[in-house]
């Protein structure tokens, strides 16, 4: 994934309403984008606006079925930023083993040398 794409991903999921809103469709599928609103105590056009920002980011997509406007969670953008954020985790709990080891270590040598 470019930098560019997991920077907007991040961006856009930086945001509370944002979040709620990829929730919602993650537990309930896709849904129209009245029925979101339902969900807000904010304007359609303030929804609308944080979907566009999901859209953009490729976290949500758009079906359009006659007049209505039906969105969909992508669950792919999700899976490749928990891939990065496991291999940040992957790479801090080396490091914390080794920071163990370490100090582990080095009370074996104190102990030691107190003998």
């Amino acid at each position: 994934m470019d930098e560019d794409a997991m920077s907007r991903i991040l961006k856009a999921a930086g945001d509370t309403t944002r979040r709620q809103i990829l929730t919602l469709l993650v537990q309930e599928g896709a849904l129209r984008v009245t029925a979101l609103s339902a969900h807000f105590d904010m304007s359609l056009n303030s929804v609308s606006k944080h979907i566009k920002v999901l859209e953009e980011a490729g976290l949500v997509t758009r079906r359009t079925v006659g007049r209505e406007h039906f969105i969909a969670a992508e669950l792919e953008p999700l899976q490749l930023t928990e891939s990065w954020f496991g291999q940040l985790k992957s790479i801090w709990e080396l490091r914390l083993v080794a920071l163990e080891e370490a100090l582990v270590s080095k009370d074996d040598d104190n102990d030691g040398n107190n003998q």
